[in-house]
C-alpha cells in the first residue's frame, strides 16, 4: 500500500484495534492464475498474531489458497473531501480514508474442536451481550451438518501496515474547516470528523 510517512500508522496495537473494530475483511489471493477476492468477517488472536475465519466450501478460493502469499484488506471510515471547504481556490478534491493491510500464508484448519472454537468466538463477538443465542446450545448433529459446508483457516500475520489519511498534510486551520463540514453530514462523515479531531488533538 502506498503510504506517505505522514499517513502511516506505526503502532501495531493501534492496527490490531482497527482490525477488531473493522473486522469484515476482503481476502485477496490467486485462483487459477487470476486475482480472486472474498468478503468475510475475521477473528484476530493477538496472542498468536493470527487471523481466523472460514470460507463457504462451495467457494473455490480456498481450494488452491494454501501456501499462497495472501493480502487481507480491512477498511475503515472514508469520505470525499471537497476543496470548497479549504477556504482557498488553489485546491483539489481528495478522499480521506483509513485502512489496514495484512499479509501472510493461509493454513487450512481441519480439527473440529478448533473450528468450533473459532465459530463460537466469532458468534460471541457479533451477538449482543444479552443474546440468548449460543452455539453450545445448538443440536450437535445440526452443527456437524453445517460444519460440512465450510472450510476453516488461520492466517499467521507475516507483516501488517496501516494508513490513516486524515488531511495531516494540510494546515491545522484547514483541517478544522474540514472537520466542521463533516460534522454536519452523514454517519460516515461524522466518523471521519471524529477521527480527524482525535488525530489533531494528538498533534
Amino acid at each position: 500500500m502506498y503510504t506517505p510517512s505522514h499517513f502511516k500508522i506505526e503502532d501495531r496495537s493501534q492496527m490490531y484495534d482497527f482490525i477488531e473494530e473493522h473486522s469484515f475483511a476482503t481476502i485477496v489471493s490467486q485462483h487459477q492464475g487470476l486475482p480472486f477476492a472474498t468478503h468475510i468477517p475475521l477473528l484476530l488472536d493477538v496472542t498468536t498474531h493470527c487471523l481466523y475465519g472460514h470460507f463457504a466450501r462451495s467457494n473455490p478460493q480456498w481450494m488452491d489458497i494454501k501456501g499462497q502469499d495472501v493480502l487481507v484488506l480491512f477498511q475503515g471510515p472514508h469520505c470525499y473531501i471537497s476543496p470548497s471547504w479549504y477556504g482557498t481556490p488553489t485546491a483539489v478534491p481528495t478522499w480521506n480514508y483509513t485502512a489496514v493491510h495484512v499479509y501472510g500464508r493461509i493454513e487450512l484448519v481441519h480439527d473440529d474442536q478448533e473450528v468450533f472454537r473459532v465459530l463460537q468466538q466469532l458468534t460471541r463477538k457479533y451477538e449482543e451481550p444479552d443474546s440468548s443465542y449460543n452455539l453450545e446450545s445448538i443440536d450437535p448433529h445440526f452443527i456437524a451438518g453445517m460444519r460440512q459446508g465450510i472450510q476453516a483457516f488461520k492466517l499467521p500475520i507475516s507483516s501488517i501496515e496501516g494508513k490513516a489519511k486524515l488531511s495531516q498534510n494540510q494546515p491545522k486551520e484547514r483541517q478544522e474547516r474540514i472537520i466542521r463540514e463533516l460534522e454536519h453530514k452523514g454517519d460516515v462523515e461524522q466518523q471521519m470528523a471524529a477521527l480527524m479531531k482525535k488525530n489533531l488533538c494528538k498533534g
